[in-house]
């Protein structure tokens, strides 16, 4: 058992490719098995998270998620703890697993209570796991669910919160909000978007010793394709010292209409900091400005006079209604090309620009779609509810209708291409909920194209940084956007 690095690149998998390797090792090993491992790896963590706990309710649903809290309870019991089991469960109806752990459980004394107890220390949801996916917590179980929400103790979910959809992180209108989740058998990609972070807590996993199936080689459990990659942290490749300010590229940032300056300005401050060799400025509107004297490094051109076919040009921050203008050029000839706010909402008002966008998918050209959820919603025409229902069929959709890497912002932003596995990044925080954070990650991703990564890897290693530092933001800073482009490093 493991608390999840993310240092290191991990494989997510969905509900189907969970089901298909828990039904191999099920045929593979001796009954009862995979569910006694299950509970014995929920007690033992139970223990490591809440060491002085006595009394522990077990919220237990009818299925085997349930019977994994039954098992737990039965080691709590035998390691001196009080657990108290609720099980909405009957033997009748259970699975062969759940009916032994059932039986074991009474044997061996643990209690079977019909309601939540008035005091307990530690609370194991074991109500749905991977089985929200199909069911809407209500009667009983939804008024457990709120009981633990409401109950102040440690919270420990097996596998997934109960309430939350395991493929998508969408959480249902009755949900659990747990401090830790143990994972089985595999890591789940809702654990890690949408709702799924702030529900899920410190996310745990134990793959039962799947790798012990059985001693030959049939008894092996299949290699699962990943349903998505949770991404990890990335090297930093030293600079030669025979290099110069054209080893690294050029950037070029068009944008920042009237009124809107400042968004182009932080774009490009976040590429002068993410490491480009040279930062140019194109401001729209035939604004005045032609030096930063924060930022002296900072070149102002005009749009038309910019070298686009050796350029990362990144386009749409700030740009306003104005920006709708520049794209048809831009489209055609940036070397490599990052959309972002108004440049995402000028394409979505057009079926030109769309048809352009595609054309340059087709030519596989370096391009990126920075969305936040309600600018994909506009490209896709739909809401952006519909955006956070599925995330990462949202992203996947957006690649592949315009052949781009898309970047769906959020929670758990999703990096998605249309010849990649979806990746999950998992740094972030609430502090980049800010005005102009979104232009930041914009600019650094121009960097990490102009330094020469391939689009997929740029956003990538942007998205990364860009929510590590939020992550390690000093506590008593407040975090703006200038401070967090300024704190980035090549």
């Amino acid at each position: 058992m493991r608390l999840v690095n993310f240092l290191n690149r991990q494989a997510l998998h969905d509900v189907a490719a969970t089901r298909q390797l828990e039904s191999h090792l099920q045929q593979a090993l001796p009954e009862h098995t995979l569910m006694a491992r299950a509970g014995l790896a929920v007690a033992r963590l139970a223990l490591a998270i809440a060491p002085h706990a006595q009394r522990i309710w077990i919220a237990a649903g009818p299925g085997n998620n349930g019977g994994d809290g039954i098992e737990a309870a039965l080691h709590l019991q035998r390691w001196g703890k009080q657990p108290l089991v609720s099980w909405l469960g009957n033997r009748e109806q259970a699975s062969a697993d759940t009916r032994l752990a059932y039986q074991s459980a009474l044997e061996a004394g643990v209690p079977f209570v019909a309601a939540a107890p008035a005091q307990f220390d530690l609370c194991i949801d074991a109500l749905l796991g991977i089985g929200s996916q199909v069911r809407e917590p209500a009667g009983l179980m939804a008024d457990w669910m709120h009981q633990i929400n409401r109950c102040g103790a440690p919270v420990l979910a097996v596998d997934v919160p109960s309430g939350l959809q395991t493929d998508t992180g969408a959480a249902s209108r009755c949900h659990v909000k747990a401090s830790h989740t143990l994972s089985l058998l595999t890591l789940k990609p809702g654990l890690f978007t949408a709702q799924g972070r702030d529900l899920a807590g410190s996310v745990w996993l134990d793959d039962l010793q799947q790798d012990q199936a059985a001693p030959s080689a049939p008894g092996a459990p299949p290699p699962l394709p990943p349903s998505a990659w949770l991404a990890g942290q990335t090297v930093t490749i030293p600079r030669s010292h025979a290099s110069h300010k054209g080893s690294y590229g050029d950037v070029a940032v068009v944008g920042g209409a009237s009124g809107m300056t400042g968004a182009a300005l932080l774009a490009a401050s976040a590429a002068l900091h993410g490491g480009a060799g040279r930062v140019f400025v194109s401001l729209l509107d035939e604004q005045p400005m032609r030096l930063d004297t924060a930022q002296p490094e900072l070149m102002f051109r005009q749009p038309d006079t910019l070298a686009l076919a050796s350029m990362s040009v990144v386009c749409g921050c700030g740009g306003g209604t104005s920006m709708a203008a520049h794209l048809p050029v831009l489209l055609k000839s940036a070397k490599h090309l990052v959309i972002d706010a108004d440049g995402l909402n000028a394409i979505a008002q057009s079926a030109s620009l769309q048809a352009q966008l595609g054309e340059r998918g087709r030519q596989q050209r370096a391009t990126i779609l920075t969305p936040h959820p309600l600018e994909a919603a506009r490209l896709l025409a739909c809401s952006a509810a519909d955006i956070q229902a599925n995330r990462m069929a949202a992203a996947q959709q957006l690649a592949r209708r315009f052949g781009c890497t898309v970047v769906l912002k959020g929670s758990g932003t999703l990096i998605a291409r249309l010849d990649a596995v979806p990746v999950i990044n998992p740094t972030g925080n609430a502090r980049l909920a800010t005005a102009g954070t979104g232009d930041v990650l914009a600019g650094l991703i121009g960097a990490r194209l102009a330094a020469g990564l391939n689009g997929f890897d740029a956003a990538c290693q942007a998205v990364y940084q860009h929510g590590a530092v939020a992550d390690h933001w000093p506590q008593d800073r407040v975090l703006t956007a200038s401070r967090l482009a300024q704190a980035l490093m090549a």
